[in-house]
């Protein structure tokens, strides 16, 4: 293949993992400059390649989402000979993540002891369920599950209203981003001690460092954690209002913004008003000074207010939709909608890459692949394997 360009160009990364977490950290490492060979079952592939609809051109949308700047190879993990491949394909990687079960890899002699003696400079990425520790540790981790069992989905959602999960699988999402970062130190670790090493994430921990001033304050206090609709723990005016035809988000942080959005509604009183001067003020009567907001917001439109609240540096924005989000200038002025040729789905729009470098750009260069497209090419380029044995692997279900 080309040679990919990024601040990670010359990192090979074998990735075992499938769903979202592993796939969109690769994803970022492959958006990075990585190269990426994604492992996967012949004739099925990644679950998420049937999650759909939508699919477009017989893709699933959701695996097009998350997949982009990777190779696919296909091998048969349960045959002894697919297990020697992948023991090759080790050899000449610089990262491998899976999300297998605890131990699926030391079933297959894929030890510590085999990478210290065959791969030593390998970092092995693991993102589990549970950590592998404690009474839950060996069972599988599913984001919606995690989210209920964290806490995240007791906080959210309105006052009076039912627990409710985030719109996306944050939790997987998080993870992802962990497993990044992690992957990232161990290379960098690599550096001065010349050695790969194991390094690990769970979605059960990552869900639990999301709760972040939600924990923070529950432990310093005692007090349980508890749902505030749209509002803020911590911060008040810090939720949205209803405006006479849309929804607008108000963040004031401080007690100089509550002061210059006061005036923005017509009653800088409530600057000196002893029940809202400071912030824990507000935070005491947040159902009064809630109300009063709401009373004033609602006889004006939203944009009347959006403009009024940034002229008077208050951060203030609209409530959008993902389609009004999606095409908002913001997002195409930081170019995070992208279209790329795929080729089944023809000219297709995906989300950008959200960081930039630089001297070192990142970027998509390849599209999300189909099911096995670089399989012959990996094993005849980088394996050394002939068209004989490529035929032979094939016809004996190893790829």
């Amino acid at each position: 293949m080309n040679a990919r360009s990024g601040p990670l160009a010359g990192i090979r990364v074998i990735d075992l993992s499938r769903i979202l977490a592993g796939p969109f950290c690769t994803m970022n490492l492959g958006d990075m400059g990585a190269e990426i060979i994604k492992i996967e079952q012949p004739g099925k592939g990644d679950d998420t390649r049937s999650w759909g609809p939508p699919f477009v051109g017989g893709e699933a949308a959701y695996f097009l989402g998350i997949n982009r700047n990777k190779r696919s190879f296909t091998l048969n993990l349960k045959a002894p000979e697919g297990q020697q491949i992948l023991k090759d394909l080790l050899k000449t990687a610089d990262v491998v993540i899976d999300n297998f079960k605890v131990g699926t890899l030391d079933g297959w002699g894929i030890t510590d002891e085999w990478r210290e003696r065959e791969a030593p400079r390998l970092v092995h990425c693991q993102i589990t369920g549970y950590g592998g520790r404690g009474p839950r540790g060996d069972r599988p981790g599913y984001d919606f599950l995690l989210q209920a069992e964290s806490g995240l989905m007791s906080i959210t959602g309105d006052e009076d209203g039912a627990p409710t999960k985030v719109g996306v699988a944050l939790v997987d999402v998080t993870t992802g981003m962990y497993a990044t970062i992690s992957i990232l130190a161990a290379l960098n670790a690599r550096q001065a001690t010349g050695r790969g090493q194991r390094c690990e994430t769970s979605l059960y921990a990552s869900s639990i460092s999301m709760l972040i001033n939600v924990a923070a304050n529950h432990l310093a206090t005692g007090k349980p954690a508890r749902r505030f609709g749209n509002g803020h723990p911590n911060i008040v005016p810090y939720r949205t209002f209803e405006a006479s035809d849309a929804a607008i988000a108000v963040a004031v942080g401080n007690d100089t913004q509550f002061a210059r959005f006061a005036e923005c509604l017509g009653h800088g009183d409530w600057a000196s008003d002893e029940r809202f001067v400071k912030n824990a003020d507000r935070v005491v009567n947040r159902e009064i000074i809630d109300g009063l907001i709401q009373e004033v917001i609602g006889t004006n439109t939203a944009d009347h207010w959006i403009e009024v609240l940034l002229a008077a540096d208050v951060p203030a924005s609209r409530v959008n939709s993902v389609e009004r989000a999606l095409v908002d200038e913001q997002t195409l002025a930081n170019d995070m909608v992208v279209e790329i040729d795929h080729p089944a789905a023809g000219a297709m729009k995906m989300l950008g890459v959200p960081y930039r470098f630089s001297d070192t750009p990142a970027g998509v260069e390849l599209a999300p692949p189909l099911l096995g497209a670089d399989t012959d090419d990996i094993l005849a380029n980088d394996l050394g394997a002939d068209a004989e044995t490529i035929a032979r692997y094939r016809d004996a279900g190893v790829i």
